[in-house]
């Protein structure tokens, strides 16, 4: 029965990305009915930032949940307790460095995090790694590097606060959870049962496929519902607020992090959006933005939900942003 139930939320997931696909496929011809010019224009330019996230997240997804498939697949318990140190504090440090080998992005990489820490990475490794591997790997430093080709100490001062912030994150994270479980086991635990018997003696391959094919309607439903949120907050959201306060060395870093928040950008393609804000926020506060985002926001806040217990992920969402803003706010009165 619950498989059922699941079920029948996947397809109403689909059902309802189709029917905005329709819509944002023939927006155009429909404004010409009759009928739907009875409609408010906002509504279609909801349907059109949803599916612009969706599009933008989709391929990152699909990466993420193979990656995530194949470490469940072919990668043991003993082999990640072999590559990390000992030490809990020493184990930050690679943990972060990862981001750099995997060009993973926050749409993909909190799927890839829980499989980790089910095979045996310890809980704040697993946080250090998700929350730097939006940010340190390559494909988002080179964006960065061209977005702002006028400033590209922008893109190096990313690369050092987003390091910094989430190995302070991570540690916080040690002392509050250590030993704890973090995962909500409850989720998926009978369908990693299900797979672990019916694929115990089939070929490595089709174990990948089977786990790829869950994992990604797992994560998908938490996707959609967050990119429609974000979009609902895009449309009504009056930007000129922001635009007003933009200048404030100590408040501006807030609003652009609540910005990054609220947009949901994918992380490789977030330094665009925030250069053009460059000539009315502070640097300190794009800096915000670009570290922000790429940690938490709002698509990304329902996967942690649906994945993690619900107190370690409130205790993150209080924990990150007072990080980040004082790791910015430090590095702006010594470098910028």
């Amino acid at each position: 029965m619950t498989y059922l139930m699941k079920l029948l939320k996947d397809v109403i997931c689909i059902l309802l990305f189709g029917f905005f696909m329709l819509l944002f496929l023939f927006a155009e011809e429909m404004k010409d009915i009759s009928f739907f010019n009875r409609i408010p224009s906002t509504f279609f330019n909801i349907n059109t930032i949803f599916l612009s996230i969706i599009l933008e997240a989709i391929p990152f997804i699909l990466l993420g949940v193979f990656v995530s498939a194949i470490i469940q697949a072919f990668v043991s318990e003993n082999a990640i307790r072999r590559v990390l140190p000992r030490n809990a504090y020493l184990a930050v440090i690679p943990a972060a460095l990862l981001g750099i080998i995997f060009p993973i992005c926050e749409c993909a990489i909190i799927p890839v995090v829980r499989r980790l820490i089910k095979k045996g990475m310890p809980s704040h490794v697993g946080v250090v790694f998700m929350l730097s591997a939006p940010i340190l790997n390559p494909v988002v430093y080179a964006s960065t590097f061209f977005a702002f080709k006028s400033t590209p100490y922008i893109a190096n001062a990313r690369m050092v606060v987003g390091f910094i912030s989430s190995i302070i994150i991570g540690l916080i994270i040690y002392r509050r959870f250590k030993g704890e479980n973090i995962l909500k086991l409850a989720n998926n635990g009978e369908h990693d049962h299900h797979h672990k018997h019916q694929h115990k003696k089939g070929n490595k391959f089709l174990e990948t496929l089977y786990h790829a094919s869950d994992e990604l309607f797992d994560t998908g439903k938490y996707l959609f519902i967050g990119a429609f949120l974000a979009s609902l907050f895009q449309a009504f959201f009056d930007r000129n607020v922001l635009l007003s306060i933009g200048t404030s060395t100590g408040f501006a870093p807030v609003v652009m992090m609540g910005f990054a928040y609220v947009l949901s950008v994918c992380s490789s393609a977030d330094a665009f959006v925030a250069s053009s804000f460059g000539s009315t926020f502070t640097e300190g506060s794009i800096l915000a933005f670009l570290v922000f985002g790429p940690m938490i926001d709002i698509k990304n806040t329902l996967m942690l939900f649906g994945y993690f217990k619900k107190r370690f992920v409130l205790f993150l969402l209080m924990v990150t942003p007072v990080v980040v803003y004082l790791s910015v706010y430090i590095f702006q009165l010594f470098f910028i």
